[in-house]
């Protein structure tokens, strides 16, 4: 009942006329800066720091917090209406977000992507209040091995995301995996895979470049090709009926919210793992579970709702080890983190004795900023559709200029500009030739969070590999993902061996 009481009292704190205001701006920013490629919560949040400092430093977190909140539903926008993903935690839902669109049913995509995200954040949220001290012991328990494990165990459900043409899936994740190693190795320090000797390759490929590249310019040059007479987009006229009516269809989809509000919060409050695994694992797990496989990539309301709730779960899960611990659990709360210790903050243990007031009106917003960025997202949606209604002689230079801003405004390098551009025309190719783009896409995310801690247990262990198998936690992950990644091989062979004829 304290834990109430106190809950109670920091949702009062936020309806207090400034909280309440920032809490409206804060998730009103965050969503165009989420939709907007290139930017995301991460460069929002910093941007947007030195205005904190003109009010009380728990106004502040809101504000912030509000803004981490908007940008995560903001993602899922331009995945959508565009097919490039605003932020890396909104690759996923361009998988199917984009495909639905194309069918003329981008209001459903939408309102699923706004209500799994409110779901996702509110089941997070309730996580969060009721849990928090032993969540984040766990989390603290989860060491180089457990980590890997984790990441193995998403490289296995990549299987699922390339169809039935297995060994096309595993040379995309092989092609996505040599991109990620890109740059210095990270214990000799040697340069590697340096092509042409060109000094752009020093540093590892930014994803957003890669991100932006496959599904900004590849979308747009695949969309030409096809025959566009066949795409019909949504009429922009939408009412309360209509979204209501979304929004029970919305309901079908509780399985792919229920994976990814669970999959994400776990996957957020593990230091350096954040949002971005989180729907990229919630996404796989939710197509091997399902009914109907075969539905996702082209637009299955599962493939929105499983990475949009669960990305949300893990940006509240974040919050978990920044707070508890002060061990910041995403890139975005390792800002926050730094504007807590500039507001003379100490996070960490003690945090929730010493500074009460704080701790629960910051965690009282996340409850009212959930709500209010379903009610700003949903109210958006007509601007949303009113994009799609372009004639494509127009919409796709506009996609053009966006990702061409959009990649040159995450690193300021017009090498990776040039990079970009090479990207997309070979997404384009391999598309051409059947080839998944998501599981290479994928593989370019998790690499250089796997390498490193595979390297590192390995270090641990002087190189033996049981280190994987032998710890309480990092063993039956590991065996899981063993199964998962040779269950398409068995099933192979089962196959051959019905089909074979009885001697």
């Amino acid at each position: 009942m304290e834990i109430l009481a106190l809950l109670m009292g920091g949702i009062a704190a936020c309806f207090e006329p400034l909280n309440l205001m920032l809490i409206f701006l804060g998730v009103t920013v965050g969503l165009f800066i989420g939709a907007m490629p290139g930017l995301g919560s991460v460069n929002g949040v910093a941007i947007l720091l030195p205005m904190t400092f003109l009010v009380p430093p728990n106004s502040a977190m809101i504000f912030l917090a509000s803004i981490y909140y908007g940008a995560m539903y903001g993602g899922a926008i331009s995945s959508i209406t565009l097919g490039i993903p605003g932020a890396s935690t909104a690759v996923a839902t361009t998988f199917d977000g984009r495909p639905m669109a194309l069918k003329g049913k981008a209001d459903q995509a939408l309102v699923t992507a706004a209500i799994a995200s409110f779901v996702g954040g509110s089941v997070a949220n309730i996580l969060f209040t009721a849990f928090a001290p032993p969540l984040a012991t766990v989390a603290l328990s989860f060491g180089n091995p457990e980590i890997f494990a984790l990441m193995l165990l998403a490289f296995a459900t990549f299987v699922g995301l390339g169809g039935d043409d297995i060994p096309k899936t595993i040379l995309s994740i092989c092609l996505g995996l040599v991109l990620s190693a890109v740059g210095f190795d990270i214990i000799s320090g040697e340069p590697r895979l340096v092509f042409f000797e060109l000094t752009g390759f020093m540093h590892p490929i930014n994803f957003l470049v890669l991100a932006i590249g496959v599904y900004g310019i590849g979308e747009m040059l695949w969309t030409i090709n096809s025959t566009r007479d066949e795409v019909s987009m949504t009429d922009a006229d939408i009412t309360i009926r209509r979204v209501l009516r979304a929004a029970k269809i919305t309901m079908g989809a509780w399985r792919g919210m229920a994976i990814g509000s669970s999959l994400g919060f776990f996957v957020g409050i593990l230091p350096a793992a954040g949002a971005t695994p989180g729907s990229l694992m919630a996404y796989g797990v939710a197509k091997m579970t399902a009914r109907h496989p075969e539905e996702f990539g082209k637009g299955a309301l599962n493939g929105i709702a499983a990475p949009e709730s669960a990305n949300n779960a893990a940006s509240t899960g974040a919050m978990l080890p920044m707070l508890t611990l002060g061990i910041p659990g995403s890139p975005t709360t390792a800002i926050l983190l730094g504007g807590m210790v500039i507001w003379g903050l100490t996070p960490g243990p003690r945090l929730f004795t010493d500074q009460p007031d704080l701790v629960w009106s910051l965690i009282g917003s996340f409850y009212v900023s959930n709500f209010m960025a379903l009610i700003v997202n949903l109210c958006f949606i007509p601007l949303f559709l009113w994009m799609l209604r372009m004639p494509f002689t127009i919409l796709a230079p506009i996609i053009f200029v966006v990702s061409v801003v959009g990649g040159y405004a995450a690193t300021q390098n017009m090498f990776d500009v040039w990079l970009m551009l090479i990207f997309g025309v070979g997404a384009f190719l391999l598309r051409l030739l059947d080839y998944p783009m998501a599981p290479a896409v994928l593989a370019i995310v998790l690499g250089p969070i796997a390498e490193p801690k595979m390297r590192q247990s390995l270090l641990l262990s002087d190189g033996d590999p049981m280190i994987f198998l032998n710890r309480p936690i990092a063993g039956p992950i590991t065996v899981i993902a063993l199964i998962l990644i040779f269950l398409p091989l068995f099933k192979l062979v089962w196959d051959r061996l019905k089909r074979k004829p009885a001697a």
